[in-house]
C-alpha cells in the first residue's frame, strides 16, 4: 500500500478531504522522522515503535578491490511492531 492508498482510504473512511488528509499523514512523518533525528523513540500504544538502533564498529570488505574497510558506528531507524499488531497479522495472514 502507498502513502497515496493511504489517504485515499482514510479520506473515503472518514469523510475529510484528500488534501486535508495528505497534510496530516504528511506532518505524522515529519514528526516522526524530526523525533528520530533528535535520538528520541516514538512509541504508538498499539501498533509499534519507531526506535534508534545503535551499530557497533566492524570491519567490511570490498569484494571489488579485495581490501578490509573499517565502518564506524552508526545510528539506523528502525520499527518494532507492538505484540497485538504482530498477532493480528500472524493469524490473518496465510502461509504460501
Amino acid at each position: 500500500m502507498t502513502k497515496a492508498e493511504i489517504v485515499a482510504t482514510i479520506s473515503e473512511k472518514s469523510g475529510i478531504e484528500k488534501a486535508d488528509v495528505l497534510r496530516v499523514v504528511e506532518d505524522f512523518m515529519k514528526e516522526v522522522k524530526g523525533s528520530l533525528e533528535s535520538n528520541e523513540n516514538v512509541y504508538l500504544r498499539g501498533f509499534g515503535s519507531f526506535i534508534i538502533k545503535k551499530r557497533a564498529e566492524k570491519t567490511g570488505r570490498n569484494i571489488s578491490k579485495n581490501t578490509t574497510i573499517k565502518i564506524p558506528a552508526h545510528n539506523i531507524p528502525a520499527f518494532k511492531p507492538a505484540k497485538i499488531f504482530v498477532e493480528a497479522v500472524k493469524k490473518n495472514v496465510a502461509v504460501k
